[in-house]
């Protein structure tokens, strides 16, 4: 052989019982000579995972130092507070209390209608009417700069910049926010802490506060919120206030928020995406590792004389383990170094595909940290994964350098692989940990993983022996050697099947969800459902505004009255007993929170009865009110039909008991609440009304609107279509962002397909002069090759998908707890792609094969 003619002198291994580590060094480096391009290739599949995993954790080191960075601007001051509500009296005194400890800045947030006179147009968004000298840290980042200082002169007003033009309105104009009408003073470019996502979602307009009360917009039932920002003095500490005055805050229903607790929820909700982006790597280094493991087997297959003529010259067993160990570790170094450049490479454009979800300004940075675990983990992995067929090196038979056909392995059993099986389950198990945080997640994908590389694998072993066994001695001379290869020696049947099937299912579960979560905000899609709304209605508007609707030749589909409560006691317990005894599962945020319920006495068509009854004619004598609760909602809440709650309804308490419970549909456009009360008990509190009505086109819902703002400013109408059209970008971009990473995965996938075929390359040769010698046309060794490929690929391909149908359901329904709405045509695209890719893949690399002429194999095995 020439790899055995090429080997340096070997040395009297018997006399020197040490294992001469330099010498083996030497002998891996020279053994590869020959076989550098098959190793290069298979280890090449791990090079894509390691660059995933090097770029999402290069990412996140750039966004946590630029949170660290840039975290006082986040909030725009030392400390912030905030409630849903207009501060009582007790309230206003802890936040007067506060305001002697530092200068502070008041803040009022409402949804409204604003009118652009210029184009005659109106728009819902977030007025902003502020009070001080906010921000203290950071700016407001207006066009012109000095807008963000002089609008709170006089009766001006700044107006979110994409709003701007889109309504074709420029600085100088004028917009209507209520009753009064502001001067345009300048384009709102940022704003501390908002991201350009929030900006598309609900843009802003601010105003100076002093005019809020002239726009006529804060009336009973307006939800507004309230903030007061802080710059305290340096002898002050901002946490140490905070939790000291957290048990009052909670009590009076308001927050807080530091630059240190900002940081922190900030850094939590950024690393979980990272995490999820990483384990989407993580699933590519994966399909990498089979690659390995798969041709790590067929490479050693072709080594076999080479380690036969080696133990025939004295080299021990663990010796010649040694040498192809050191073979695999410096190929990983090498997969591992490359991954960690392409990675660092790639997370110079992660900041730009995550621009519009960031509060703060990335700048991409060289993480050597990153780029060092990523060259470790290359290392680590090649070596882990092809253990399982090195050890076997320990084990072939000197013979087979004097028959090729003796059973080069012995029968005796290696514990040793029992071991490698545990340390790979083991690493997956620790792996996931890192990444996820919680050794529950860390479980749940770990299982999730070894049960698709079981399922996958077994029906891999379980093809092969059906084939086998019920081989269809009849069928035509093409088929029966084209099913032949799936169970013959050196089939690619395991690797294909595991490695095609994960891929496949991997996509097909990103995309599945994708497509639930998207079905989550088609809501407005039929002609029947609502695409307008109109809320804060004061009671004296109630039949203006219906019969204004009904002028305007729409119809009222819904009109529902919206009563604010707190709830004060679950039977016996209050906020304080809930806090003091932990184990009753009890959230305290059920007793802080406020609720806009309703008054009805009978289901609506979101609405299905799950326990109790709800009548028309309910019974509201008694020393208890009945109520109906909706069913997650009492489940939270730890209640059962039969227990009592009392509510505070605008100061006055009433006593309620649970006498039925519903399931709501959330998808349905129509007021769905928490809690509904009977008819004639909450008619005289005070309330406000939602009218929902659809228009039939886009210029008749803009002259109702305008209509409406012009006659009653304190209503706000809402366009569902919009909203809809910027949830459905919002949700295309972060598609993008997960199927970026998952291009990871596929390019993985193929170039294990690659790999895998190239690798065993020379035994398709083989195969292939066998049968032209006994009379196969080259047509028919081409037929051959695409039923094999063919059914390999759809084969996984159909796994893959079933694998993902249960994933996507699995998902939708524990973890996003939504409902799964199973669509079945994107996986009948998927299984037609990845099938005719794997037979294109298969094909194209195996082209050679029917050009060798057939001594090469001849001088080969002579």
């Amino acid at each position: 052989m020439s790899e055995q003619n090429e080997t340096e002198p070997i040395p009297n291994l018997q006399a020197k019982p040490k294992l001469n580590i330099p010498w083996l060094l030497r002998m891996a480096w020279r053994d590869t000579r020959r076989s550098r391009g098959k190793l290069v290739l298979f280890l090449s599949s791990i090079v894509l995972g390691i660059a995933a995993l090097v770029a999402i954790n290069s990412f996140r080191d750039s966004l946590q130092r630029a949170i660290d960075e840039q975290a006082r601007s986040l909030i725009g001051a030392d400390m912030v507070i905030g409630m849903n509500k207009e501060p009582d009296s007790l309230a206003a005194a802890l936040v007067d209390s506060v305001r002697g400890l530092g200068a502070r800045s008041d803040e009022n947030r409402l949804l409204s209608m604003v009118y652009f006179v210029s184009s005659n147009s109106t728009r819902l968004v977030q007025v902003r009417a502020l009070e001080g000298g906010f921000p203290y840290f950071g700016a407001i980042e207006t066009e012109p700069e000095a807008a963000s200082r002089t609008f709170r002169e006089g009766r001006r007003a700044l107006v979110d910049y994409n709003l701007m033009l889109q309504y074709e309105a420029k600085t100088g104009d004028s917009v209507r926010v209520g009753n009064q009408t502001f001067l345009i003073e300048g384009a709102l470019r940022r704003i501390p802490g908002q991201t350009a996502m929030t900006a598309a979602v609900a843009p802003v307009v601010y105003i100076p506060r002093q005019y809020l009360p002239e726009t006529g917009l804060m009336q009973r039932g307006s939800r507004v919120s309230y903030y007061y920002y802080y710059d305290l003095d340096r002898t002050v500490e901002p946490d140490t206030l905070g939790k000291k005055l957290e048990p009052r805050l909670e009590e009076y229903g308001m927050f807080y928020d530091t630059v240190q607790t900002r940081k922190e929820s900030m850094g939590r909700s950024y690393d979980e995406l990272a995490r999820f982006l990483a384990l989407v790597g993580f699933v590519a280094l994966l399909l990498g590792c089979v690659g390995v493991a798969s041709a790590v087997h067929v490479y050693m297959r072709d080594k076999l004389k080479t380690i036969g003529v080696l133990r025939c010259l004295g080299m021990s067993g663990k010796q010649a383990f040694l040498v192809y160990l050191f073979q695999v570790a410096g190929m990983g170094l090498l997969g591992g170094i490359i991954g960690a450049v392409i990675g660092s490479v790639v997370q110079l454009v992660l900041p730009e595909l995550f621009k519009a979800f960031l509060p703060v300004t990335v700048d991409a940075y060289f993480s050597f940290g990153a780029a060092l675990q990523g060259v470790l983990l290359g290392i680590f992995v090649s070596v882990l994964f092809a253990l399982l067929p090195l050890l076997s090196i320990r084990q072939v038979s000197p013979l087979i350098t004097l028959r090729a056909n003796v059973e080069h392995l012995t029968s005796q059993k290696d514990p040793l692989r029992w071991g490698v099986y545990a340390l790979i389950l083991l690493f997956i198990l620790l792996f996931s940990r890192w990444q996820l945080g919680t050794w529950w997640q860390a479980a749940y994908f770990t299982g999730g993983v070894v049960a698709a590389f079981l399922v996958l694998a077994a029906l891999a072993k379980a093809l092969s022996w059906t084939v086998r066994r019920f081989f269809p001695t009849n069928w035509g001379y093409v088929w029966r050697q084209g099913l032949a290869n799936l169970y013959r020696p050196n089939n690619q049947t395991l690797l294909l099947m595991v490695s095609i099937g994960l891929g496949t299912a991997l996509i097909g579960t990103l995309y599945m969800v994708q497509r639930t979560l998207l079905s989550e905000l088609s809501i407005a899609g039929s002609e029947e459902q609502p695409n307008l709304v109109l809320f804060d209605i004061q009671n004296a508007q109630r039949d203006e505004i219906g019969e204004l609707t009904k002028k305007a030749g729409l119809p009222i589909i819904h009109y529902d009255p919206i009563v604010t409560v707190r709830l004060e006691k679950i039977n016996a317990l209050t906020l304080s007993d809930v806090r003091e005894d932990t184990t009753l599962e009890i959230s305290p945020r059920v007793f802080t929170r406020e609720y806009r319920i309703t008054y009805r006495n009978h289901l609506s068509d979101a609405e299905k009865t799950t326990e109790g009854t709800w009548e028309e004619n309910q019974s509201v004598e008694g020393e208890f009110v009945p109520v109906s609760l909706e069913d997650r909602y009492a489940e939270r809440m730890k209640v059962t039909l039969g227990d009592t709650l009392i509510f505070n309804v605008q100061g006055a308490p009433i006593a309620t008991k649970v006498s039925h419970l519903r399931r709501v549909d959330w998808n349905r456009v129509q007021s769905n609440f928490l809690v509904v009360f009977p008819e004639g008990v909450l008619e005289q509190a005070p309330q406000f009304h939602v009218l929902m009505t659809r228009s039939s086109d886009e210029q008749q819902a803009a002259r109702f609107q305008r209509k409406v703002v012009e006659e009653y400013p304190n209503i706000s109408t809402i366009g569902l279509d919009l909203i809809l059209q910027t949830l459905d970008e919002v949700v295309s971009q972060i598609s993008f962002v997960i199927q970026f990473m998952a291009l990871f995965s596929i390019f993985t996938g193929l170039l294990v397909l690659v790999g895998s075929v190239n690798v065993s390359k020379f035994q398709r040769v083989q195969e292939s002069v066998l049968l032209r010698t006994l009379g196969a046309s080259r047509g028919q060794i081409f037929a051959i090759t695409a039923l094999e490929y063919l059914l390999l690929g759809a084969l996984a391909a159909f796994i893959g998908c079933a694998i993902a149908f249960g994933a996507s359901w699995a998902l939708s329904v524990f973890s996003f707890e939504v409902e799964f709405v199973p669509v079945v045509w994107p996986l009948v695209v998927i299984f037609m792609l990845v099938a005719i890719l794997t037979l294109a893949v298969g094909l194209l690399n195996s082209r050679g094969i029917l050009n060798r002429p057939p001594l090469e194999v001849l001088r080969r095995e002579a």
